[in-house]
Order: structure tokens, then sequence, then C-alpha cells
């Protein structure tokens, strides 16, 4: 089993559980992990049985900047599925999404959902 992870993509979305989120958006940072079976890689060293990390982050900045969620932990959900359905050799992949401006009313850093999606099949 391999595993690829992908760290600190940033993206301007809309995403949240108030309508002026989605209105005025912000900043997310993004991590992705991917777990695949490096077999067919090993035997034939072609990027179509590995990750290729400029489609990951083509995906994942679609499904960022051009959807709206209200629910950070839909939107993870949402670009697991997306690459799962992409990528048939994929067998896992988690989506971590730091929103670092919360409307907390106190300091912290950020607020961090982790979702992990499975092949079913």
């Amino acid at each position: 089993m391999a595993k690829i992870r992908i760290h600190n993509m940033m993206f301007y979305g809309f995403h949240g559980m108030y309508e002026y989120e989605r209105e005025q958006g912000q900043k997310f940072f993004i991590d992705i992990e991917i777990n695949f079976d490096e077999a067919n890689v090993v035997a034939s060293d072609d990027v179509k049985d590995d990750v290729d990390p400029a489609v990951v982050y083509d995906l994942v900045k679609d499904a960022t900047e051009n959807k709206r969620f209200q629910m950070l932990t839909a939107l993870s959900a949402h670009i697991g599925d997306k690459l799962l359905k992409k990528f048939p050799h994929f067998t896992s992949v988690t989506a971590k999404i730091r929103k670092p401006s919360v409307p907390i009313p106190g300091p912290i850093d950020y607020v961090e959902v982790e979702t992990t999606r499975v092949r079913q099949d």
C-alpha cells in the first residue's frame, strides 16, 4: 500500500453556517492523503497508475471554489468522493480542511475538519 500526501493547498471559497460566510468567502487550507495499491505503478512506472498531484489539485480547487457548503464536513466528504470516482485505483482519501476565520468569540488559529472516504467496491 502506498500513501501520497499533498499539504496546505490554499483556496478561496464560500463555505460556512452563516449566509455572510457563503457570500463574502475566505481562505481555506486543505491537505489530502491518498492510499492506493502501488503494485501497478511499480510494474508500469506510468503516471496513470500513480497519483498526479496536479490533477488532484485541480479537482480539490474546483470543489472548493465552485461549490458552496454550509458544513466543512460535507465539503471534505465531497472532495474525497470526487477523487475516488475519478481515480479507480485509489483505496481511500482523507481530506483535512482548515478554516482560520470562524465566528468564535475568542482567540484560535483555525477549525479543522477531517474525513476519510473508503472505496466500497
